[in-house]
This record gives structure tokens, sequence and C-alpha cells, in this order.
């Protein structure tokens, strides 16, 4: 793996968790069994994101840039 595959791929993975990150902040904020919903199972921060999308369309956005930058190092080898 070059170390522009290693870039996309660690921008990926960060992109990826300051999104929960934020969703996590932001559930929290509003419900507090949403926000220990999505700190126990992750993936339903971003069903209460969609749900939600005029609170979280930017982290919606970064994790949709995360998952294309993983996309883009793991496709390019």
């Amino acid at each position: 793996m070059s170390s522009v595959h290693a870039f996309f791929m660690f921008s990926g993975v960060v992109a990826l968790i300051i999104s929960w990150l934020v969703l996590l902040i932001y559930s929290s904020n509003e419900d507090f069994a949403w926000g220990l919903c999505t700190l126990l199972l992750p993936p339903l921060s971003y069903i209460y994101g969609l749900f939600r999308w005029n609170k979280a369309r930017e982290p919606i956005l970064i994790a949709v840039a995360g998952w294309v930058m993983i996309w883009i190092a793991a496709a390019a080898k």
C-alpha cells in the first residue's frame, strides 16, 4: 500500500470517527435514550441522522466522504 492509499484510508477512518462522535453529541442532546443507543450501537447514530436530517446533515456528509475515501484507498491497489 502506497503512502497515498494509506493517507486516504487513515483520513476516511478519522472522518467516520469524527462523524460518529458528532452524531453521538447531537443524539444525546435531543434524548438520553438515543444517545445511549448510539453509544452502544454506532450504526444507530447514522439511522438517527437520516431521520433528523435537518439537524445532522453535516456529520452524515462527513461520513459519506469518509466512506468514499476508504473506498478509493481499497479500490486503487
